[in-house]
């Protein structure tokens, strides 16, 4: 029988998305972007439909739920999460998954429950049941099978035949529900004095609430006008009573940004208003560079050059790399676009998220903000899209889909004719190879002309250290310049890009150093709590008495973190307010915007942290920045060490001299002729550039040819060390018969970090000039190399990666 079929992606890792039949009740919603719920073998799942035709409907199951008034994925979005799927060669309803909140993805339970007695005395059955029962009496099918270690699908089967359990169907969950308030609407005009007078007599306290509703547009929220002007809910509810005003339940978007009051809009500078005239130039569908220094106002000039569009009633998308830069950003956002500005980043809770995808869906909201899956928001006739400090590699994401989503916006654009700005003050060099196709607008000086601080390389092989510093890098020059600022009342940044108290254990007896033992890297000490933890798994242990291998009694840390820092600081200088910024001080929610904001308010004299606090940050106190130790990362064995190490000492010596103190920054470090750190103190972002492609010419590197990271992973190192070697054959042999060796092979090889959360690494690098037949390679081998499918190890095919360890 022929009708109307749609196509599903679900978010499992199908290779083709479901198809399935539209109930003639559901036609008017079941639309490409809609979410749905579909039945899929022995439960419900939701998707979003992908296309709608004509089509047999014989042998398809139907779709049960559309429950959405509207698609929340809109169509230009769906187009979007294909390509990503093509590209980072990602199952498209893994993809989807990623794009879509995951508050707004469900699935049915299976949930069993005891009824009767036991009859079978032995086997699969009775462990099933007195799992069960361990559990309560009702349990899920999947929560059983966790317990087990088996399927357990087919013994529930039986005994629900036999009625020894019941089985029931729970739907699955579609996301948080809207929130909702009270809104009290005027109904009758009250125009002049007299009849104000009239109607309310001596009700002073009435009549000044009807006055103030009538002032907002004659309605408003009872938690508004109790909470901030004052009035009581018996007041309010006179109103009603009176006959001049009713009550309304509405919609309500929960904003936790609410309470950020909205930064004092800035006048240009010549230079700004001439940056902001060239990008507003920029063709649709087309891209610029704002290349500007540290300080010279590039957030003032994005949104400027977006003003006129948004003002239109068309949409925005700002990306920044920190989720530790929202409150800030928000803040200039709404300054210059008000309350048409919504929130996506993953510290909100499932409801606030949900709510800010919805009021941009709905078009209720224009302007999103937020962190690297911002991207993806749903706004409506999509103007521009912002992506700040575009250089960061926080824009990667992790997992599949293992998109970037500077790459992302370039290709949303094009889709949707909207125009994206690429700013930083140290673009990547993808970025900067680009200027062909991007337009290079440059902003060279800082606003009011305020110059860059001066920088200092401090040869911490020669020159001298404090004596009590121990094992922290800590010389002399840099302990006199905190000193100095510190009497002067300035406020200072201090960067130590490794968290923790030390860097590893090591015993002085016989050397041993405590390894993770689910990761191929030592552990790292931990102070508060004093524990050893692993950054990659999250392996947590006490801190050992005696060594595991030799029993000595003695154990020794070396290297240091954050932690050891901010302790040497709080002896060093007791006086001195601290506030440390990193990833064990930032799980909390808000946790960002607190100490930021203490920061602000100049409650905290020294700030230090980890990159976090290298970008986006603009407080004019700051007078001094202190990079203790520069060379962290600048020969871990991956071919960006030099461009991720300048960009992070640019970035963080652009903290400081904002304010009308000006500023210094001393970079401590063993190796000050590195290429790197010399083109930093000059702030010389052009020299670096030139030396740093020439080195990627030979061998050749990113952006000079296209790369793929190949990881094949697994639990047995054997299996991953014979599956990498015969992928790797695989694929020369396909690029020796139809490339004509085009497409260069390099490995396989075990990975630097050879082993992470139990699982053994290996990679291979496939690496062409010719990006577009890199492409099909790399699609072709994803569907059918050896052991693409294999149960036991896992490949990973990781497109344009920003690191290779």
């Amino acid at each position: 029988m022929s009708g109307t079929t749609c196509r599903v992606a679900l978010p499992v890792p199908a290779l083709k998305p479901y198809a399935y039949a539209v109930p003639a009740s559901l036609v008017d919603r079941v639309v490409p972007g809609a979410r749905v719920v579909v039945p899929v073998r022995s439960r419900a799942l939701v998707g979003v439909v992908l296309r709608v035709e004509a089509g047999e409907t014989d042998g398809l199951k139907s779709v049960l739920l559309a429950p959405d008034a509207q698609p929340l994925m809109p169509g230009g979005l769906v187009e979007l999460g294909a390509w990503i799927s093509r590209y980072y060669v990602t199952p498209i309803g893994i993809t989807l998954r990623a794009m879509l909140p995951s508050a707004l993805w469900g699935a049915s339970r299976l949930m069993a429950s005891l009824i009767g007695p036991e009859t079978a005395s032995r086997g699969a059955s009775l462990d099933v049941v007195m799992a069960l029962d361990r559990m309560g009496g009702r349990a899920s099918a999947s929560a059983l099978q966790r317990r087990l270690g088996r399927p357990v699908w087919d013994v529930l089967q039986r005994l629900a035949r036999l009625e020894v359990v019941s089985l029931e169907t729970e739907p699955p969950s579609l996301g948080p529900r809207v929130g909702s308030e009270r809104v009290i609407v005027l109904t009758t005009p009250l125009p002049s004095l007299l009849e104000r007078e009239r109607t309310f007599g001596r009700a002073a306290r009435q009549r000044a609430a009807f006055e103030a509703i009538d002032s907002l547009g004659g309605e408003a929220s009872y938690t508004h006008l109790r909470r901030q002007l004052g009035f009581s809910t018996g007041v309010l509810n006179a109103l009603v009573t009176r006959s001049v005003a009713r009550v309304e339940q509405r919609e309500r978007l929960r904003d936790p940004f609410a309470g950020i009051g909205p930064t004092a809009p800035i006048t240009p500078t010549e230079g700004q208003r001439d940056a902001i005239r060239q990008l507003s130039e920029t063709p649709p569908g087309g891209g610029a560079t704002l290349f500007g220094v540290t300080g010279s106002g590039k957030t003032l000039v994005y949104l400027e050059s977006v003003r006129a569009e948004v003002e239109r009633g068309r949409g925005a998308v700002v990306l920044v790399p920190e989720i530790s830069l929202t409150p800030q950003t928000i803040a200039r956002v709404r300054g210059v676009f008000g309350d048409t500005v919504a929130v996506l980043h993953s510290g909100l809770s499932d409801g606030e998220r949900a709510d800010a995808w919805r009021g941009l869906a709905s078009g209720q909201r224009r302007v999103a903000v937020g962190a690297r899956s911002a991207v993806f928001a749903p706004v409506r006739d999509l103007a521009a899209i912002i992506v700040d400090e575009e250089h960061d590699a926080s824009y990667k994401h992790g997992e599949s889909p293992r998109y970037h989503a500077r790459d992302v916006a370039l290709h949303r654009a094009r889709l949707e004719g909207a125009r994206v700005v690429l700013g930083s003050a140290t673009p990547s060099l993808e970025t900067w190879a680009n200027q062909g196709q991007l337009r290079v607008v440059s902003l060279p000086e800082r606003v009011e002309a305020r110059p860059l601080p001066a920088v200092v390389l401090v040869d911490m092989r020669a020159e001298q250290s404090v004596a009590e510093s121990g094992a922290l890098p800590w010389s002399v020059p840099l302990d006199d310049a905190v000193r100095a600022e510190l009497e002067a009342q300035n406020q200072i940044i201090l960067l130590l890009n490794r968290r923790g108290f030390a860097q590893l254990l090591q015993c002085p007896d016989c050397g041993h150093v405590r390894e993770c033992p689910h990761c191929s890297i030592s552990v790292t000490v931990h102070h508060t709590p004093y524990r050893l933890r692993c950054h990659y798994c999250g392996f947590d242990e006490p801190v050992p008495e005696v060594c595991a291998e030799c029993g000595g009694q003695t154990q020794r840390t070396k290297g240091v973190g954050t932690q050891q820092l901010e302790q040497w600081l709080a002896q060093r200088f007791p006086n001195a307010r601290l506030a440390r910024m990193d990833a064990d001080t930032t799980s909390a929610k808000w946790s960002h915007q607190r100490i930021l904001g203490a920061v602000g308010k100049r409650q905290v004299d020294i700030l230090l942290g980890t990159q976090m606090i290298s970008k986006g940050l603009d407080f004019p106190g700051v007078t001094l920045v202190g990079v203790v130790d520069a060379d962290t990362a600048l020969h871990l064995p991956d071919f960006r060490a030099a461009e991720r190490t300048f960009q992070l000492i640019a970035q963080v010596a652009g903290r400081a001299g904002r304010g009308p103190e000006g500023g210094r920054v001393f970079v401590q470090t063993r190796t000050p002729d590195h290429y790197a750190l010399q083109a930093a103190a000059r702030h010389d972002y052009r020299g670096f550039a030139a030396q740093e492609l020439e080195s990627r010419t030979d061998p050749p590197y990113p952006p000079t040819v296209g790369l793929t990271n190949v990881v094949v992973s697994g639990v047995k190192e054997t299996v991953v060390a014979d599956a990498a070697c015969a992928l790797a054959d695989w694929v020369r042999g396909l690029v020796s018969s139809r490339t004509d060796g085009s497409v260069d092979v390099v490995g396989p090889a075990p990975a630097p970090l050879a082993r992470i959360k139990r699982r053994w690494r290996w990679h291979l690098a496939l690496r062409s000039s010719d990006r577009a037949l890199l492409d099909r390679v790399v699609r072709y081998a994803a569907r059918r190399a050896p052991h693409t499918g294999s149960p036991a190890v896992r490949v990973t095919f990781d497109r344009d990666p920003v690191s290779l360890l």
